[in-house]
């Protein structure tokens, strides 16, 4: 921690609206050079709080102490864009009076993030009025830096470059983002906001899931040892949060088989035995596209493209802003014709559509209403639920169901508009741009659904882990009318496109299996991995017995008064061996998994 104090502290912060309180009693203090997420879930008042820092609104009670000079830099999560007649004024507006006339700041940040400065921010994409909002809280040189949802409509690109300004910002910087992959690249702290109470751990968000289930366990453990009844909504939190994130075993290993049997598919198509093949496949065919081309004037989107879809597939998206992905969407789904070439799609299909910017909400309907206009029963993926309980599903409690949708946070909405999505019977799922705003605990109930889901997926989206998570194989569109198919996770994909040279036109996710030299090549276990392979089922075994005992001496009922500091130890060992065994089961799957993989390739 740095000697130097704090240029921010607040103290014994409140905030209410109405009757409800948002937070209570928050403490917390910045120091120059911190790198804070800050999380929790949709509507605990994350945007509430940065807004109160960045002194936006006022709380009701509180200390507040911020060192004289100071300068606060604050992207809110929906920026205001009225009244600019173009986008370099709405970097400049970030400029303070005195400074005016230093434009050329916003030159060099207009350069930076290549913002199209001359456009009108109305005719303008999302992904070019977010850079523009981040250059504009960036031009002042502030020493606390505070972004909402900054890397929403960013591609890979743009939030990489932002990740190297937030590096290398010798000021302080807040940050809320449901992007995992990006907290854990830029973060030093974590906050959490839950149930209206802030708690810091001084580790990066790389360790926040190990951190919260360590809280969330301790706390079950006590409330039970003191024989209290279990607050609904700690058992609410820890069903909906902490038994999402355990780890499911056999997850894993389902997408990498998705994965091999993709690979497969591909070999098949364009080889001798296609032929053989094309009655079963065609009853499976969910989409055919063979040599399509598209141009909108003199660029071109898609250029000689050919791929077949089939039942079951989860097929991402990915590629810079303005490469095509939503062109790409429309086309494979026959709501845009192509220049030429054609595209079939096959028959029965019941398609359910997420795109955040067509799905609208009626302010003044209940939850309730908004799912199930009539009755108490939704029918959903082939049986009735209960409109409550459909509602728990997506972490809603149950006295929000007869709340107007007017009262939910940004995140709460598209939570909304994501249970109104998969509520409709389908078996063709298109996604566009679905986890923007989403929070974590949303983002890992829709990885849920997408792995149970037997249809087939088609996702545009920036998030790096969570196409890693979900996605069979991923299209990539590089921007020139070029599309690759890459079957594996997007970290190995973004892995490849950095260490392309430039100066080749090379398929940079030409398949393995049709590289005969590659083919040849010898391929085993390493002596740590054998090693590894044989080892850790007992040293998982030796600590689930471990727990066992610890957790017979926590059911004392008299342990927790008569010997708190033995609670408290035994307590922290019991969470620490809980995720020492799910790390080394993870481990061995991914050992036992590539395992197979070299022996069914042998």
């Amino acid at each position: 921690m740095s000697a130097e104090a704090p240029i921010y502290t607040i103290k014994d912060a409140k905030l209410s609206f109405g009757l409800n309180p948002l937070f209570i009693g928050v403490d917390l203090y910045i120091n120059r050079g911190d790198k804070i997420c800050l999380v929790g879930r949709n509507g605990c008042g994350k945007s509430t709080l940065l807004k109160v820092i960045a002194g936006e609104i006022d709380a009701d009670d509180g200390e507040f102490f911020i060192q004289p000079g100071t300068r606060i830099g604050y992207m809110p999560q929906e920026p205001i864009f009225d009244g600019f007649a173009n986008l370099r004024e709405v970097v400049e507006n970030g400029l303070s009076k005195q400074e005016k006339n230093q434009t050329y700041r916003a030159d060099k940040l207009i350069e930076y993030f290549d913002i199209k400065a001359e456009q009108k921010p109305e005719e303008s994409s999302g992904g070019e009025r977010r850079k523009a909002a981040l250059a504009a809280a960036l031009i002042n040189e502030p020493d606390i830096l505070l972004l909402d949802e900054p890397t929403n409509h960013l591609d890979i690109e743009a939030i990489e470059k932002l990740e190297d300004i937030i590096k290398k910002f010798a000021g302080a910087v807040i940050v809320i983002s449901h992007d995992r992959s990006f907290l854990q690249n830029i973060s030093q702290i974590t906050f959490w906001l839950d149930r209206g109470i802030l708690r810091r751990n001084n580790k990066s968000f790389r360790f926040f899931e190990e951190w919260e289930n360590q809280v969330i366990d301790q706390e079950i453990i006590e409330q039970k040892a003191l024989n209290k009844k279990i607050a609904e909504e700690t058992e609410w939190l820890h069903k909906g949060v902490t038994a999402r994130r355990k780890r499911n075993m056999g997850r894993l290993r389902r997408l990498q088989q998705l994965r091999a049997e993709r690979r497969e598919q591909i070999k098949m198509t364009g080889s001798v035995e296609m032929e053989a093949q094309t009655t079963e496949l065609r009853s499976k065919m969910v989409i055919e596209a063979k040599h399509i081309y598209k141009s909108f004037g003199d660029k071109q989107i898609v250029k000689d493209f050919s791929l077949r879809v089939i039942k079951g597939n989860k097929l991402g998206i990915v590629g810079p802003n303005g490469s095509g992905k939503t062109t790409l969407i429309k086309l494979l789904t026959k709501r845009l014709e192509p220049d030429s070439g054609f595209i079939r799609i096959g028959k029965n299909l019941e398609e359910a559509y997420f795109d955040q910017n067509r799905v609208t909400l009626d302010p003044k309907k209940t939850l309730w209403k908004t799912l199930c206009n009539e009755g108490d029963h939704i029918w959903v993926r082939g049986h009735f639920r209960h409109v409550v309980a459909y509602l728990k599903d997506f972490l809603f409690k149950p006295d929000q169901a007869q709340c107007p949708v007017s009262a939910l946070s940004g995140g709460e909405k598209n939570r909304l508009m994501l249970a109104v999505a998969l509520a409709h019977p389908s078996n063709f799922l298109v996604l566009d741009e679905p986890t923007n705003d989403l929070d974590m605990d949303t983002l890992d109930l829709l990885q849920e659904v997408l792995d149970e889901y037997e249809g087939t997926v088609l996702i545009v989206s920036h998030d790096r882990d969570f196409m890693d998570k979900v996605a069979t194989s991923l299209l990539y569109m590089k921007g020139d009318g070029t599309i690759y198919e890459h079957v594996g996770s997007y970290t190995e994909l973004l892995e490849k496109i950095k260490n392309q040279p430039k100066s080749t036109t090379k398929k940079i996710t030409e398949k393995q299996e049709n590289r005969p030299h590659e083919k040849n090549k010898t391929i085993k276990l390493s002596y740590k991995e054998q090693y590894l392979l044989n080892t850790l089922p007992d040293e998982i075994a030796k600590l689930e017995e471990e727990n066992k005992g610890i957790e017979i001496a926590l059911s004392n009922p008299n342990l927790y008064t008569d010997d708190p500091q033995k609670f408290d130890e035994l307590t922290s060992k019991l969470a620490k061996n809980k995720d020492c065994i799910a790390e080394k089961e993870n481990q061995w799957l991914e050992i036992q998994i590539k395992a197979e993989e070299i022996s069914g390739s042998a």
